[in-house]
């Protein structure tokens, strides 16, 4: 369950509505009396649409190393770099140290006691790997120092089912769910973090459509209702075999989200969303 990890990374293919799944799990929290935060990586405006009344906290690569460089005695230096652009440089010549100042920020989080659960929007699938493989990256390559500290900090956070737990998002659609499935393996492998529930997002839920063949249907317009009929039970056919699927290949648990009209979606959309799920229902 989301209260089983103080941290929860959520991460996905682009598209499948990984944003929206962090603003959800967050109200779902704040909705069961938790004290909740966001926290954002990429400065996405929408999130804190659909936070509704969820904090949301922006946290910045370059920033956070900057204000890392400041903590171990590098202020001055750290303030050049950071006018000058060289501490994008410095993040692509170390490669890791962005991903691993941006998860030290969040183990702070963690420790501060402030939070129940903090929920972060984190990267998409193909880089989640290489974001949450930072640590121990860096934990085999440095041997000692503040970097090699930080990175063992992370990593302890990481690998304990108490304090972290990854959620993996994903369209019952055959792209998503084989990427959903390799990611999901490449953090077991590689991090040691807890898989938490799988979001099965975009679910074509509800009454079952009936076959035209069964329905009296008007001359003028039947036509376009028989295509539409098919069309609608062969996605939903095509969403079973996935998530049978997806079932077969992960022994984890599945949280299954209904489609919604995504142009229209907004927070008090996100709040019903997050009363469904805590639910279970």
């Amino acid at each position: 369950m989301l209260t089983t990890a103080r941290v929860t990374i959520v991460a996905g293919k682009g598209g499948v509505g990984k944003t929206t799944v962090t603003a959800v799990l967050a109200r779902a929290a704040a909705d069961a009396g938790l004290r909740a935060l966001i926290v954002e990586l990429d400065g996405k405006p929408v999130l804190g649409d659909l936070a509704g009344d969820v904090p949301v906290q922006v946290i910045s690569a370059p920033l956070a190393l900057e204000e890392y460089l400041r903590e171990h005695g590098f202020g001055r230096v750290a303030r050049r770099l950071s006018s000058s652009g060289v501490i994008d440089v410095v993040a692509t010549a170390a490669p890791g140290i962005d991903d691993i100042v941006v998860l030290g920020k969040i183990k702070q989080l963690e420790r501060s006691g402030a939070w129940d659960v903090i929920v972060v929007d984190g990267p998409a699938a193909g880089h989640a790997v290489t974001f949450l493989t930072s640590a121990a990256g860096l934990h085999d390559a440095v041997r000692g120092g503040p970097i090699r500290a930080q990175a063992d900090e992370v990593l302890e956070l990481l690998r304990d089912p108490d304090r972290a737990q990854v959620v993996l998002v994903t369209l019952p659609e055959t792209t998503p769910v084989n990427e959903l499935i390799e990611t999901a393996y490449a953090l077991e492998d590689r991090v040691g973090v807890r898989l938490g529930p799988v979001v099965v997002n975009g679910v074509d839920a509800g009454d079952d459509v009936p076959d035209p063949k069964d329905v009296a249907l008007p001359p003028d317009d039947g036509g376009v209702l028989v295509r539409a009929a098919l069309f609608r039970r062969a996605r939903r056919e095509r969403q079973r075999d996935e998530i049978e699927r997806l079932s077969s290949e992960l022994a984890l648990d599945q949280w299954h989200l209904p489609l919604l009209a995504m142009a229209g979606l907004g927070a008090d959309d996100v709040g019903v969303l997050a009363g469904s799920l805590w639910s279970g229902r």
